[in-house]
């Protein structure tokens, strides 16, 4: 098939300099931050060696088919590293000329990094939730791939509001990110109008969570841990650490769902995802790492797509160009979900449908219907343009 013909198939509008047959290349890393973290309450959860690389060698793929028609070449680094040898691994990226760095990282490493990669680094976040991010602490050279904790939080309440499941016992643990998690149920809970009718904190003590001894101990604290809550529709788990949640279905004192850490969770992609699409997706990433798709790996390929996306519209590498392409109006990008992504131009985060799963299946996916917006459906879940005091980005 001659090039011409193959344009138009793809429906691409060929830059001038693709047309004539000028090579373009595209440069990008992944760095990824190994934080130290005791083993997962089950062996299904314990994290592959290539969590996130993966999915940046399909999106690499993905990005060079479509470039082999329109003369653009895809490179692309990947970098792990602990927390305290971070610096020096992207100040290495950087040195090799490499602009794009899709981070892996959790705050404040991810500030520190984001910062340090300077204005003229797009810094694509793969993983990061915390809403800060999105708000006053939000940076220009940064795009956020991950949704926020306030979107997974929204989407969650969006869903039990449309159950009328609308009050909730919030249960959330003691670690820093539990009640951040925490702070944004309470905040899903003011906004979509649901009633938190009391809340209970379970204290970390640390030890092991995989032994048969740990295992009976939380066992038999829960029932009495949940003994005699205020009436409830639904149990709302807040446990970013990973210490009780999976254990509270079925030990309840009350049976009631349980959502959030733990039952119906928020996720933006899982192995058995396969609407809009997915299958053949889902197929060639198990293909390629015999094992099943998890958030990181989505997050870093939707992040490296986005890139593939912008080059092959604008016709440059350029990082800063990219970026200001994402940003507008004329951005939109196929995710598997049903509905483009776009990116909101007042933070920099991607607009995305949120995937409600049960750990076998999709039960449902937020925005849910009903819940209207004058811009997007998805400006429902996280922060919407007057709730965000990011002022790095053009408002709009």
């Amino acid at each position: 098939m001659r090039f011409a013909a193959l344009v138009l198939a793809f429906g691409l509008a060929v830059p001038m300099g693709a047309a004539a047959g000028l090579a373009l290349e595209v440069r990008a890393a992944v760095l990824r931050v190994d934080y130290p973290k005791l083993a997962p309450i089950s062996r299904y959860d314990d994290r592959p060696d290539d969590l996130g690389f993966a999915g940046a060698v399909l999106a690499t793929e993905d990005n060079s088919t479509t470039g082999s028609f329109l003369g653009q070449t895809y490179a692309t680094e990947t970098v792990a590293a602990a927390p305290e040898a971070a610096a020096d691994a992207l100040d290495a990226i950087l040195a090799e000329g490499t602009r794009i760095v899709v981070l892996m990282a959790e705050e404040p490493e991810f500030l520190a990094l984001a910062d340090r990669a300077g204005p003229d680094v797009l810094v694509l976040n793969a993983l990061a939730r915390d809403t800060a991010l999105r708000d006053g602490e939000c940076r220009a050279n940064v795009l956020h791939i991950a949704p926020s904790e306030a979107m997974m939080a929204d989407a969650v309440a969006e869903f039990a509001i449309w159950k009328r499941w609308s009050r909730w016992f919030l249960i959330h643990g003691s670690n820093p990110a539990d009640l951040a998690m925490a702070e944004a149920y309470r905040r899903a809970a003011a906004k979509f109008g649901a009633k938190i009718v009391e809340e209970r904190e379970f204290e970390d003590t640390g030890g092991s969570r995989r032994t048969d001894t740990g295992y009976v101990q939380v066992q038999r604290q829960l029932p009495v841990f949940t003994q005699d809550p205020k009436e409830h529709d639904v149990v709302i788990a807040a446990d970013a650490s990973d210490v009780f949640a999976p254990y509270l279905p079925f030990n309840l004192w009350t049976p009631r769902p349980v959502m959030g850490a733990a039952g119906l969770r928020p996720v933006t992609m899982h192995g058995a995802h396969e609407a809009w699409g997915a299958t053949q997706f889902q197929r060639r990433f198990e293909a390629l790492t015999r094992r099943y798709m998890r958030d990181e790996d989505y997050q870093v390929w939707l992040a490296l797509r986005v890139v593939g996306e912008a080059v092959t519209r604008t016709g440059t590498a350029d990082a800063m160009a990219l970026r200001d392409y994402a940003l507008s109006d004329a951005f939109e990008l196929a995710a598997f979900k049903g509905v483009p992504v776009t990116f909101r131009r007042w933070n920099g985060q991607l607009r995305q449908p949120v995937l409600l799963y049960d750990g076998r299946i999709t039960v449902s996916v937020s925005p849910q219907d009903g819940f209207l917006h004058q811009v997007s459906p998805l400006d429902t879940l996280g922060l919407d343009a007057p709730e965000s005091a990011c002022a790095a980005f053009e408002r709009g």
